[in-house]
C-alpha cells in the first residue's frame, strides 16, 4: 500500500468516526446523569481491572518505570478525577440562576445559564504521563455530556496499544474511540472539525496544532509548558525547599510540564542550597546510577538532548554539578550554575533532570524577569514573607502558583488547571473542566408582561428623558 493510500485510509477512518459520534450525539444531545455516570464508571472499571497491564506497558515504553511510579503518577490521578466527577456531575448539571437587571426581575423575568454539551471532544495526549493525560481530561468531557476521540502519543506505543484495546472493549466507537499513529495522523486528527480540541505538549507543537485547527474555528484547550521559575526567599526553610524541589525535579525523570526549571536563590545562600540538593537526591535515590526507582527518559533522542543541554552550558562557562552519571536513557539530575544567558539551557524548556540555579538580590528584579519572559505554566515560591507572596500573586503572570510546595495545585480537583499566554489557554479539572467542555447557554424568560414596549418607536418624551438621565459617567 502506498503512503498516499495510507493517508487516505486514515482520513476516511477519522471522518467516519467523527461523523458517527456527531450523529449519535444529535440523537441524545443532553445525556442524563445516569448515562454520564455510566461512562465515567466504565473508565474507572477498566483502569482498576487492568492495573498490572497498564504498569507493564508504561514500564516497557520508558525502559524503566516502576509500578509504584505508574500507580501514583498515572493511575491514581485518573481514579481521583473520575470519582470526583461521578460524585458531583448531578450538581454541575443543575440550572444556574442569575439575577435579572432591575426592574425586569421584579416584573417576573428570569435569567439562567444551562450548561449544554458541546458534542465531540478530541484529545491529543503526550507521552510523559501516557495514562493520566490521555484519560483524565475525559472525566470532565464525559461529565459534561460529550463524546470523545483520543490520539495518544506514538512515543509510548505499548501504552497506546493497550488503551486502544481497553477502550474498544468497553465503549462503542460512537462514544469513545482511540486513534493511533504517528505525526501525520496527529496532523489529520488536529484538522478534524471537533466541537473542542485539547492538546497537551510543547509550545512549539501547540502552535502547529492551533494552526491546523484554525480553519475549522475549533475551540481549543492548550496545555503547554515553559520555564517554570522557583523563588527561594530568604525567609524560606532552605533544606525543606531543596527537598521538595529535587523531589519534583526527579519525579518522572523531570519529564513534567510543571517541573521546576530555574531556581532563584539569594546570593549568600546558593552554596548551602546546592549542598541540600545533593543530600536530597542521595536520600531519595541511593546509588542513583543503578537505582530502579529512577525513571528513564522516554527515548534515546530525548536523553541525548538533555546531555547536550548540559554540555553546551558547560562549554559556555557554566559550573555543572552532576548528581549521577548519564548512561543511555538514564539521565540523572544535575545542577547548573552561572550559565550564560545565551546557552541552550537558558533558552529552552529543559523537561528533564538538569536544574538551573541563579542568584538574586531583590525580589522586584525577579518579578521583572518573569514578566519580561513567556508566561510559565507554574510559578513556585518558598518562604513566609507575606509581602513577597502578595507581589508574586498580583504582579506576575503564570498559569498557576504554588506557595511552599510544587506541583500540588494540579492535584486539587476544585482548582482550575491551565496555562496562560505561551504556556497555554483554557482549563480543566473539576467544575472548571466541566464548564470548559460545555457551552454556558444564556436563557432569558420574559414574563407575560411587555416591559420592553417602552423602547419601541414612537419614542416618548418620558423615554428620552430617562435615557438622558442614565447616560452619565
Amino acid at each position: 500500500m502506498t503512503q498516499q493510500n495510507t493517508d487516505i485510509d486514515i482520513t476516511v477512518k477519522l471522518d467516519y468516526i467523527l461523523r458517527a459520534q456527531k450523529t449519535a450525539h444529535l440523537k441524545d444531545p443532553y445525556p442524563s446523569v445516569s448515562v454520564r455516570q455510566d461512562r465515567l464508571s466504565r473508565v474507572l472499571d477498566l483502569t482498576v481491572r487492568n492495573e498490572k497491564k497498564i504498569c507493564d506497558a508504561v514500564n516497557a515504553d520508558f525502559e524503566n518505570r516502576s509500578s509504584i511510579s505508574t500507580q501514583a503518577l498515572d493511575i491514581l490521578p485518573v481514579l481521583q478525577a473520575y470519582k470526583h466527577a461521578k460524585k458531583h456531575v448531578s450538581q454541575w448539571m443543575k440550572t444556574e440562576k442569575r439575577k435579572s437587571n432591575f426592574p425586569l426581575g421584579l416584573l417576573g423575568a428570569k435569567s439562567t445559564v444551562e450548561y449544554i454539551p458541546l458534542g465531540v471532544v478530541g484529545n491529543i495526549a503526550p507521552w510523559n504521563f501516557p495514562i493520566q493525560l490521555s484519560l483524565m481530561p475525559f472525566a470532565e468531557v464525559f461529565a459534561a455530556g460529550n463524546r470523545g476521540m483520543l490520539k495518544p502519543s506514538e512515543l509510548s506505543p505499548e501504552t497506546s496499544n493497550l488503551m486502544a484495546e481497553l477502550v474498544s472493549e468497553n465503549f462503542n466507537e460512537d462514544e469513545f474511540a482511540v486513534i493511533q499513529g504517528g505525526v501525520d495522523v496527529s496532523k489529520a486528527f488536529a484538522g478534524l472539525p471537533f466541537d473542542h480540541l485539547l492538546f497537551t505538549g510543547s509550545t512549539q507543537v501547540g502552535r502547529q496544532v492551533a494552526s491546523i485547527a484554525a480553519p475549522n474555528l475549533v475551540p481549543m484547550t492548550l496545555e503547554l509548558g515553559g520555564k517554570n521559575p522557583v523563588i527561594v526567599s530568604r525567609s524560606a526553610d532552605l533544606k525543606l525547599a531543596a527537598d521538595k524541589i529535587m523531589w519534583a525535579k526527579t519525579m518522572n525523570g523531570g519529564q513534567i510540564c510543571l517541573c521546576p526549571d530555574t531556581v532563584y536563590v539569594a546570593n549568600e545562600r546558593i552554596d548551602e542550597f546546592v549542598e541540600h540538593c545533593k543530600s536530597a537526591v542521595e536520600a531519595m535515590y541511593p546509588d542513583i546510577d543503578k537505582n530502579e526507582d529512577y525513571i528513564h527518559i522516554i527515548s534515546q533522542r530525548h536523553a541525548d538532548r538533555l546531555v547536550e543541554l548540559v554540555t553546551d552550558a558547560e562549554e559556555k562557562g557554566a559550573t555543572v554539578i552532576r548528581l549521577g552519571n548519564s548512561n543511555n536513557r538514564r539521565v540523572p539530575p544535575s545542577i547548573v550554575l552561572n550559565a550564560d544567558p545565551n546557552s541552550r539551557i537558558c533558552q529552552e524548556e529543559i523537561f528533564g533532570g538538569p536544574l538551573l540555579v541563579k542568584p538574586f538580590d531583590e525580589l522586584a528584579k525577579i518579578v521583572d524577569t518573569i514578566n519580561q519572559g513567556e508566561s510559565p505554566l507554574a510559578l513556585y515560591y518558598f518562604g513566609n514573607n507575606k509581602q513577597e507572596i502578595k507581589s508574586l500573586t498580583l504582579e506576575t503572570r503564570s498559569g498557576g502558583m504554588v506557595v511552599n510546595d510544587l506541583l500540588a495545585h494540579c492535584l486539587q480537583e476544585n482548582l482550575p488547571f491551565g496555562g496562560m499566554g505561551k504556556s497555554g489557554m483554557g482549563v480543566y479539572h473539576g467544575f472548571d473542566g466541566f464548564k470548559n467542555f460545555s457551552h454556558g447557554r444564556a436563557v432569558y424568560h420574559q414574563s407575560n408582561l411587555d416591559p420592553l414596549k417602552m423602547i419601541r418607536p414612537p419614542f416618548s418624551p418620558k423615554l428620552r428623558a430617562y435615557v438622558k438621565e442614565k447616560i452619565k459617567a
